[in-house]
């Protein structure tokens, strides 16, 4: 049985309830999972998603900072949470829906300003996570899962809009880039995205910094769904929703969806 899956780094869940509350009536995915909803659970507005029909939720929140969370229309059940590099933040949920794939939801730390772990903190707590990631998946290999959120990280040179300035920018040093596919081969991950869209430049990150960021259109690829080999065939109709970046009082990212015929 067909389901529709979206991922979105939100930047607030209760700022931006009204657009939540829009891509689900306008594209109706099963699952949407959201990224930095900046909320302690409790507090996620659920009323409203309820009352569209996503009477289902699993998640991990924080006041202000962090926060993960999986809204579903089909039931699901938490499977786990994990603190990679001991950071004691909100950053992983896992939870499987009754036909037995496994999701899970990942805000990887952004990395700061400086790629340098020796002056910059959080560019080495990035690594490290990543680092946690992939020794996790290379020990507890997933089978039937999927794995989505914003990985702040735009691997391919075609994920960024200039490869070349873009090297010595976090997000897409080589350092980065190549912690990410450890990861990925860890797990025997398969990027839907690109399986579906092999070819051409891909957003769905663009900063708030630009004055008319779709005229600029200096994106990055960070957004990302992943599936294990086993179920990766399943997968089809990628697409990311660019309009919604320019939505009222929106998100710097946008929603990133797929189909899994399972």
């Amino acid at each position: 049985m067909p389901f529709t899956l979206a991922t979105w780094n939100i930047n607030s869940v209760r700022l931006r309830e009204p657009i939540v509350l829009k891509l689900l009536q306008e594209e109706a995915p099963d699952v949407l999972c959201l990224q930095e909803c900046k909320s302690p659970v409790e507090k996620i507005p659920m009323e409203g998603f309820a009352a569209l029909g996503y009477t289902h939720m699993i998640a991990r929140g924080q006041k202000g900072y962090n926060g993960v969370a999986i809204l579903s229309r089909q039931p699901i059940k938490e499977v786990g949470s994990e603190d990679f590099a001991d950071l004691g933040h909100a950053r992983h949920i896992a939870g499987q829906l009754e036909n037995g794939v496994t999701i899970h939801n990942f805000y990887v730390p952004a990395g700061g300003d400086k790629p340098d772990r020796e002056i910059n903190e959080k560019f080495g707590q990035k690594l490290d996570y990543l680092t946690g990631m992939r020794d996790w998946f290379h020990d507890e290999k997933p089978q039937k899962s999927i794995l989505v959120g914003d990985l702040n990280i735009a691997p391919r040179e075609d994920d960024v809009w200039d490869h070349k300035k873009l090297l010595k920018i976090v997000s897409h040093t080589p350092i980065e880039v190549e912690h990410l596919a450890e990861t990925q081969d860890a797990g025997g991950w398969v990027d839907i995205t690109r399986q579906d869209i092999p070819e051409g430049l891909l957003f769905s990150w663009w900063s708030y910094r630009a004055r008319d960021w779709d005229a600029a259109d200096k994106g990055r690829r960070l957004d990302h769904i992943w599936a294990t080999g086993d179920i990766s065939n399943a997968g089809h109709s990628s697409r990311i929703l660019r309009d919604a970046r320019g939505w009222d009082k929106p998100s710097d990212h946008a929603p990133v969806l797929a189909t899994f015929d399972l």
